[in-house]
């Protein structure tokens, strides 16, 4: 397998993983619909990934993932700090979490837990780091 197949499977892969860390019970389906969903605060996450990585388009980041790129690399490419887009989207599913823990779909315990590797996890997918 390729090494930028094997980013897009990881990052596909890391979405879908915390995609369905952060929906606990629900379906796949359920939480892939609600992703897809044109919604104002989907649009404004899409659109403060494009701002921190220095892009117009969805279509940008799409191709530049293809291409073998990680999001560090777009981002610095673009003369943005990476550490900006791990920030932006450590941000984001924080507050995901903080959420579900709110509503009681997600234990304190399991808060923490989840907490506790966020960054790294986000950091991991940014920078393409497989291992």
């Amino acid at each position: 397998m390729s090494p930028k197949r094997i980013i897009i499977a990881g990052t596909m892969a890391l979405s879908i993983s915390i995609c369905s860390l952060l929906q606990g019970d629900k379906s796949g389906a359920e939480a892939s619909a609600r992703l897809n969903a044109p919604s104002e605060a989907n649009s404004a996450v899409t659109d403060d990934l494009r701002s921190v990585l220095g892009v117009e388009s969805d279509d940008d980041i799409y191709d530049a993932l293809y291409e073998g790129q990680t999001l560090a690399e777009l981002a610095e490419r673009n003369g943005k700090d990476a550490e900006t887009v791990v920030d932006l989207q450590v941000a984001q599913l924080a507050e995901q979490l903080r959420l579900r823990l709110a509503s009681g779909s997600l234990s304190p315990e399991r808060y923490e837990a989840h907490l506790a590797e966020l960054r790294e996890i986000v950091a991991r997918s940014v920078y393409g780091e497989t291992t």
